[in-house]
């Protein structure tokens, strides 16, 4: 796949990207990544390409007000052959069809040298204004990347226009897996970071020095690597994730395998010399036709895991004056600087990464979470472990049927269900509790993990009743919630291929049971025992108010359960009274005991508005308001 290069006047006026067969582009002063915003003579849509597999063919848009020229002339549609060039205001555009292979076939370099941290902080630049004013651009190339090809593009760019005598640059990467020569990544990193520490233990006689492989000449040749005791056993090749070389058309880019895995192996910059300025060694001993030498600069961090900037050039090309040396072998700035990106580089992404982290899990997690997961291990905090949780299903009503209304329109019907799913989360979160799954049009939330929480119920309650709230007011869907308390595992669980944060155990499917039986008894919240029982105790009348209703035998289980429903205060639903509930609760414990006819008349005390006690009403008049020989007071449900 060729390449198209954009240069502009300057040297940080550049990008190199693949051409996609058969698809359309538009390059333009603005539009992603084909964008030229350097250059005020590009109209917004300048020109269209397309690269037909063997040729670019190009095309003056009508909205284009400046013209293009091939060869010195102007054209409005032509095609491009590898190698050639046409030209927009002052911005010249190369098609390169270059080929770039990570090679094991180098010879040994004349001179090696590894440069310790310590050592280049003494380095100074002597020109720094060049250096520092590129440096500076690094955090808008990180964050106005869309993605890491983009990055990849940006960042090889702007180590062209930082170290002028570099002619090539790549960031490249070993895989997962993949050898470096030594024991694997973690080790590497583990070496890179605490190198420090062997340095003040010793192990460097000479810390303020870089270290030198080839230390009697500096380009004496060293013995075979293969027959040297050190060398590691061959590996598959690291890959190059994005390259570019200054000069538009050159031989193809060939960086060296064993420079790259020596220095993440190392876990610091690595130069490797194959032939000096002035130096009559034969071209065998080069790296290819192209450059006398390369370092390979490790991006160390978690976020940056296997990558390297390498970067290569040539000696026998006249200094520019951005890097005046009277020893055109000193590359000492250039590799600090490339240091100084890489370590800019490791930093910014390692704050995005956790930036994304912290988005991703406030999606399940409330603040108060969030901050506690900040201070500890996260790997640690969110481990599964058995805990005594809070558990509340939402669910929404009528659903079916509005997709059968809505089918001609089902963009529409997924904002309203992702506004009402968007509702539940919400007060689950505002309450503390942790958002633990999504089931079509149903949200589960919990309480009582990663953090102990003794008032986990009041909580559930509160976000409970908030959702009933604003779902009657805004959403024009109708709920059904379930509420249940107990011992459960709550953690990251799953499988080796996919995990997420959520809960496990009976609790959860009480909760998911009781919200089925809203549509029954048609209560808008239901609670299990235990949670009615602590809402009884702790929980304030005028936060909520609880109500037995039945017991009752779910529909393929054995055990009996004995539900309530949770009121609002009554200062937020006067159409039931205290005193209405007291009716309600007394009209059930004579229908549990037998007395139909006393209860019968006490839940006509109750205002017909209040469908919930339709559900004795109804069984009690299917019986002709008399209990049946056997009867032990609970009822059993035909349906889930």
């Amino acid at each position: 796949m060729p390449d198209l290069i954009a240069q502009g006047t300057e040297a940080q006026q550049r990008w190199r990207r693949p051409l996609p067969e058969g698809q359309e582009i538009v390059l333009g002063r603005f539009g992603g990544v084909w964008a030229v915003p350097w250059d005020h003579q590009v109209s917004r849509r300048h020109v269209g390409l397309s690269w037909n597999g063997r040729r670019l063919e190009v095309q003056r848009l009508p909205e284009a007000k400046n013209p293009v020229f091939l060869h010195g002339k102007e054209a409005e549609r032509f095609e491009l052959s590898p190698g050639e060039h046409f030209v927009v205001g002052q911005t010249t555009f190369t098609l390169a069809d270059q080929q770039v292979d990570v090679t094991v076939d180098q010879p040994a370099p004349v001179q090696q040298q590894s440069f310790s941290a310590q050592y280049l902080k003494g380095v100074q630049f002597r020109n720094p204004d060049h250096r520092i004013e590129v440096l500076s651009r690094l955090p808008d190339v990180i964050s106005g990347a869309t993605g890491d090809k983009e990055l990849f593009v940006r960042l090889v760019s702007m180590i062209l226009a930082g170290v002028p005598r570099a002619d090539a640059a790549a960031v490249v990467a070993v895989e997962e897996g993949r050898g470096t020569g030594d024991e694997g990544r973690g080790k590497r990193e583990e070496r890179g970071e605490k190198r420090e520490e062997r340095r003040a233990g010793g192990r460097e006689e000479n810390p303020q020095s870089p270290r030198f492989s080839l230390p009697s000449s500096p380009f004496s040749l060293p013995s075979s690597p293969a027959s040297h005791p050190q060398s590691p056993a061959p590996r598959p090749p690291p890959l190059v994730l994005h390259w570019d070389q200054r000069l538009a058309i050159t031989s193809n880019f060939r960086p060296s395998q064993g420079l790259i895995l020596e220095s993440l192996r190392q876990g610091q910059s690595v130069l490797h010399v194959w032939r000096g300025a002035a130096s009559a060694l034969p071209d065998s001993y080069t790296a290819s036709d192209t450059f006398d030498w390369a370092f390979c600069t490790p991006v160390l961090g978690k976020a940056c895991r296997g990558w390297g900037l390498y970067v290569a050039g040539r000696f026998n090309v006249e200094q520019s004056d951005a890097t005046p040396s009277s020893d055109p072998t000193d590359l000492r700035e250039d590799v600090k600087f490339t240091e100084l990106v890489a370590a800019m580089l490791s930093s910014l992404r390692q704050m995005r990464l956790l930036e994304h982290r912290q988005a991703t899990l406030s999606q399940f997690f409330s603040p108060v979470v969030l901050d506690s997961l900040a201070d500890e291990d996260p790997e640690v905090v969110l481990a599964p472990r058995e805990t005594e949780v809070s558990v509340i299903f939402c669910d929404l009503r009528g659903f079916s049927r509005e997709s059968e209304r809505q089918a001609g329109d089902l963009l529409g019907l997924l904002r309203r269900v992702s506004k009402a799913l968007g509702v539940m989360t919400h007060h689950i979160r505002e309450q503390g509790g942790v958002v633990g799954d999504f089931q079509g049009d149903a949200a589960m939330g919990f309480w009582g993990w990663p953090l102990p929480q003794k008032d986990a119920v009041l909580r559930t309650c509160r976000a409970a009743l908030a959702v009933r709230a604003e779902f009657e007011a805004a959403t024009g869907f109708r709920t059904g919630i379930g509420v249940a308390t107990g011992p459960a595992v709550a953690g990251k669980i799953g499988t080796v291929d996919q995990v997420k944060v959520t809960v496990f155990g009976p609790v959860v499917n009480l909760a998911s049971r009781l919200e089925g039986m809203t549509k029954i008894i048609q209560a808008s919240i239901l609670l299990d025992e235990a949670t009615a029982r602590i809402v009884r105790q702790e929980v304030p009348r005028d936060i909520a108010r609880v109500r037995r209703l039945a017991i009752v035998r779910p529909y393929g289980l054995d055990t009996p359960l004995e539900v309530s429903e949770l009121l609002p205060p009554v200062s937020e639903y006067p159409e039931l009274t205290d005193e209405h509930l007291e009716f309600y609760e007394a009209a059930l414990d004579a229908f549990l005991s037998g007395k139909w006819q006393q209860a019968f008349e006490l839940l006509h005390r109750i205002p017909a508005a209040d469908q919930v006690k339709d559900f004795l009403v109804v069984h009690i008049a299917q019986h002709n308001r008399r209990p049946p020989p056997d009867w032990d007071g609970v009822i059993p449900l035909a349906s889930k």
